[in-house]
């Protein structure tokens, strides 16, 4: 698997509560960057009253992929991301990550 083992578990579950995913912040730097995306995304579809089937049709992205990316179980690639960020015209990913380096992958 790409990203080996620290890819194991889903970025949700790289926080402290993943139950407030994507509010709760993470210690691992990619988690940090799903859950980035995942709450832009999040953000744009609210604010444009986009349904998960409208995304998937207008990105090409399958809607389960857009689902679990929303819901932090999936490890997105850039393809995904760029097909999203393309649909939606909003930059997805994050200019830069600030966390506490230490314990980190």
């Amino acid at each position: 698997m790409v990203g080996g083992r620290a890819r194991a578990r889903s970025p949700r579950e790289l926080t402290d509560n993943p139950e407030a995913w994507p509010e709760q912040s993470s210690a691992d730097t990619a988690a940090e960057a799903v859950r980035y995306i995942a709450r832009t995304l999040a953000m744009v579809l609210d604010d444009r009253g986009l349904s998960l089937r409208a995304t998937a049709a207008g990105s090409g992205v399958n809607r389960q992929a857009v689902a679990d990316l929303l819901a932090g179980r999936s490890w997105p690639d850039v393809a995904t991301v760029a097909r999203l960020a393309h649909f939606t015209g909003t930059n997805l990913w994050p200019h830069s990550i600030n966390i506490d380096r230490k314990g980190t992958h």
